[in-house]
C-alpha cells in the first residue's frame, strides 16, 4: 500500500514496484447441456479460447502466464525484490540526483541501495533505475521508504520520499519435541531423538526441498528419513515433496554427543545447544524461501548423586523361583561416597541375602555391580522395587522404586524362548 506525502510539485517522478513471477491463468468455464437453449455455443466459445488447455477446457486450467496484479503475500525467509525508477518529468537537467531506499521493520532500519553515490545530471526524458533484493527475517509491518533529493537549474535543492507498506507473514508452523535414549553410562553413547513437526499454514502447496538439522559442535546427527528399498534410497514421505495448506510432515534426527563433549559418566549434563533447523521450500513458479530455527536446546536428563540402572534382568520368572538380576551403581556426584545398601521386600517382591551390607567408597564417575537375587509370590507383570543406598558421610538415603518390571508365572506353565 502506498501513502503519499503531501502534494508538491517536483520536477521526478518516482516509481516502485515489487519483482515477482508470474501465476498461471486460471479460466473460469461457463457450460450448459446440449438440451440448452444455447446448445453448444458456450462449449465452442470454450475452445476456441487461447487461454484453455485443449481437451481440458473446463477444467480450469490455463496455460498462459499473467502478470501480478497487486502486491501480494510475503512470507518469512523469501527474498523481497523491488525495481525503483527515478524519471525526469521536466523539460531542464537535474543535478546531484541520491535515491535512497530503506526498509524499516519493528526492530531495525536497513539500507537497500545498491549505491549509495549521487548521480551528477539526468537529462530530460531520461531515468535512473535501481533493483533492491532482501531476504526477510522478521514478522509483521514493514515500511519501504524511498527517499530522492536533487538540485533544479536554479540550484534549488528539492526533496521528497515515499512509503510502501506491507506484511510479512508467517509459512510454517515448526514445533519440536526430544526424546532421551539411555544406554551405558559407561561409553558415550546416550543418543537424543529430535522429532521436528512442520506445517504448511499459507494457502499454497509447497515443495520441500530441504529439511536438515545442522548440529553443534557437541554432536553427530543422522536423519532418520528415509528407507532402502530394493537398493535404492527412498525418504519416508514417498516420491511427492509437496506439502499441501494445513498438512504436517514429522521428521526425525539422531543425535550422538561427540566423545570430546561428554562427562566421563557418559551424559552431557546441563542445558546444551543441539543445533538448529534448515528449511528450504519454493512455492508457485519456483520462488524460493529458507528458514532457519534459532538454536535448539535440551536439558539433559538428570540422575541425582548415585545412578542406578539394570544392566541384566530376565523377561519372565517362575512364580515362587528365585530369579537373580544385575544393577549398576554410578557415582554422579564430585565426591567420594561410602554406600550400604538395604533391600526391602514389597507385598509381591521378596529379596535374597543380606540387607544393611556395606559396599564400600566409590569414587566420583566410578560406577560398580551387583548381582542381586529376588523371588516373586504374586502372578502378573510384577514392579521390582524396594532398593535403598545410604551414604554413611552425609548420612543420605537414596531410594529407587519401580526400578524395573517382570512377567511372573506359574512354574507349570512352560514358558518358549
Amino acid at each position: 500500500m502506498e501513502v503519499n506525502p503531501a502534494k508538491q510539485e517536483h520536477l521526478l517522478a518516482l516509481k516502485v514496484m515489487r519483482l515477482t513471477k508470474p501465476t498461471l491463468f486460471t479460466n473460469i468455464p461457463v457450460t450448459c447441456e446440449e438440451k440448452d437453449l444455447p446448445g453448444d455455443l458456450f462449449n465452442q466459445l470454450m475452445r476456441d479460447d487461447p487461454s484453455t488447455v485443449n481437451g481440458a477446457e473446463i477444467l480450469m486450467l490455463g496455460e498462459m502466464l499473467t502478470l501480478p496484479q497487486n502486491f501480494g503475500n510475503i512470507f518469512l525467509g523469501e527474498t523481497f525484490s523491488s525495481y525503483i525508477s527515478v524519471h525526469n518529468d521536466s523539460n531542464q537537467v537535474v543535478k546531484d540526483i541520491l535515491v535512497k531506499a530503506d526498509l524499516q521493520t519493528s526492530s531495525q532500519r536497513l539500507n537497500l541501495s545498491a549505491s549509495n553515490a549521487a548521480v551528477a545530471e539526468l537529462k530530460p526524458d531520461c531515468c535512473i533505475d535501481d533493483v533492491i533484493h532482501h531476504e526477510v527475517k522478521e514478522i509483521g509491518t514493514h515500511i519501504l521508504v524511498c527517499a530522492v533529493s536533487y538540485t533544479t537549474q536554479g540550484g534549488e535543492k528539492m526533496y521528497f520520499r515515499k512509503f510502501f507498506k506491507f506484511q510479512v507473514l508467517k509459512p510454517l508452523d515448526v514445533k519440536t519435541k526430544f526424546y532421551n535414549a539411555e544406554s551405558d553410562l559407561s561409553s558415550v553413547t546416550d543418543e537424543v531423538f529430535l522429532e521436528a513437526q512442520i506445517q504448511n499454514i499459507t494457502t499454497s502447496p509447497m515443495f520441500m526441498e530441504k529439511v536438515s538439522l545442522e548440529p553443534s559442535i557437541m554432536y553427530n546427527v543422522a536423519e532418520l528419513n528415509s528407507v532402502n528399498q530394493a537398493g535404492e534410497c527412498v525418504t519416508t514421505f514417498g516420491s511427492r515433496a509437496y506439502l499441501q495448506p494445513m498438512d504436517t510432515r514429522q521428521y526425525l534426527y539422531c543425535l550422538k554427543p561427540k566423545k570430546e563433549f561428554a562427562e566421563k559418566a557418559g551424559i552431557i549434563k546441563g542445558v546444551t545447544v543441539i543445533g538448529k533447523l534448515d528449511i528450504v521450500w519454493k512455492t508457485n513458479l519456483g520462488e524460493r524461501g529458507r528458514l532457519q530455527t534459532s538454536q535448539l536446546q535440551r536439558m539433559a536428563p538428570g540422575y541425582g548423586d548415585v545412578r542406578l540402572s539394570l544392566e541384566a534382568i530376565p523377561d519372565t520368572v517362575n512364580l515362587e523361583e528365585p530369579f537373580h538380576i544385575t544393577c549398576k551403581i554410578t557415582n554422579c556426584s564430585e565426591r567420594t561416597m561410602d554406600l550400604v545398601l538395604e533391600m526391602c521386600n514389597t507385598s509381591s517382591i521378596h529379596w535374597c541375602g543380606i540387607s544393611g551390607r556395606q559396599l564400600g567408597k566409590l569414587h566420583p564417575s566410578s560406577s560398580l555391580c551387583l548381582a542381586l537375587t529376588l523371588l516373586s509370590s504374586v502372578q502378573g507383570l510384577q514392579s521390582v522395587s524396594g532398593l535403598r543406598l545410604t551414604d554413611t558421610f552425609l548420612k543420605r538415603t537414596y531410594e529407587y522404586d519401580d526400578i524395573a518390571q517382570v512377567c511372573v508365572v506359574s512354574s507349570a506353565i512352560k514358558v518358549e524362548s
